[in-house]
């Protein structure tokens, strides 16, 4: 089984793609759409060491019944923290070092073509999500990852990574609000009853919710019409919130980077192109 990991500023996802028993737990089971058994979302912690992060991926597979030295048989694994890439690197030369292990980043084949300025400079989430999206949808393609950050990554007709923008993410702007406003108390990020909050709470959820749709709405809008009709689609951890609220946004596919990396870790160990 490939075990897939994407590392976030804020947030590590994991994933376990692969057959598995129809008597296996059900605890953190995935829909099996596309080959991924099993996925969990943990806290991103950059102090954690090598053994620490094996601890961990070993303790979430005990859970439904994986041992992680019996059945993990590859590793794929993106990270937005240095940091924690270094330690990641550690662990699979520790741990895994006679299983093939792909992570992500310069000199690795995904099989898309980057013609950023500086193709060092894009996120490893960011080529991942890309590749994974050209894979589902024929381009081109706009990808929203809303996450730490809100990514918008374009890939054209002919699958080529072409750029994007990065504005601040939801959590970002609400910490900076309730850093910067000490009136303001923390809300449940849900749907308010009405555009127009009747509280502050209903008015900071309707700020956030529909300011940011809109902002996905505005920003796609000008990416298309810069590249003309491309799909668009959404991803990240609190994308399952805000898409709902958008008119331009098509598809929701939460584990998106996951399946990119699935893709480039194949690609990678066959030489490059499928």
């Amino acid at each position: 089984m490939l075990l897939a990991m994407d590392v976030g500023n804020t947030e590590t996802v994991v994933g376990v793609f692969g057959d598995v028993d129809d008597d296996s737990s059900s605890i953190g089971r995935a829909s099996g759409e596309r080959g991924l058994a099993y996925h969990w979302r943990t806290s991103t912690i950059s102090s954690r060491t090598p053994d620490e992060h094996v601890l961990m991926l070993s303790q979430l597979l005990t859970l439904v019944g994986l041992d992680v030295s019996r059945d993990v048989s590859a590793l794929a694994i993106s990270s937005s923290a240095p940091t924690v890439t270094t330690q990641l690197r550690r662990m699979t030369q520790r741990w895994f070092a006679d299983r093939p292990v792909t992570i992500l980043g310069p000199g690795v084949k995904t099989g898309m073509a980057i013609l950023y300025d500086n193709p060092r400079e894009v996120g490893a989430d960011r080529i991942a999500d890309a590749v994974g999206a050209y894979d589902l949808y024929p381009g081109p393609l706009i990808v929203v990852d809303l996450g730490t950050a809100t990514v918008f990554d374009v890939v054209s007709v002919k699958g080529e990574y072409l750029g994007g923008a990065i504005a601040p993410g939801v959590m970002v702007s609400l910490d900076a609000l309730y850093a910067q406003a000490s009136g303001l108390r923390s809300v449940e990020l849900t749907a308010p009853h009405s555009v127009i909050g009747r509280s502050t709470a209903e008015s900071i959820q309707s700020g956030v919710l529909y300011g940011y749709a809109g902002q996905v709405d505005a920003m796609v809008d000008r990416i298309r019409a810069e590249i003309g009709p491309a799909t668009a689609i959404a991803t990240g951890g609190i994308a399952g919130l805000i898409a709902p609220h958008t008119r331009t946004i098509e598809h929701v596919e939460p584990w998106l980077t996951l399946h990119g990396l699935r893709i480039v870790h194949e690609r990678h160990h066959a030489g490059g192109l499928p």
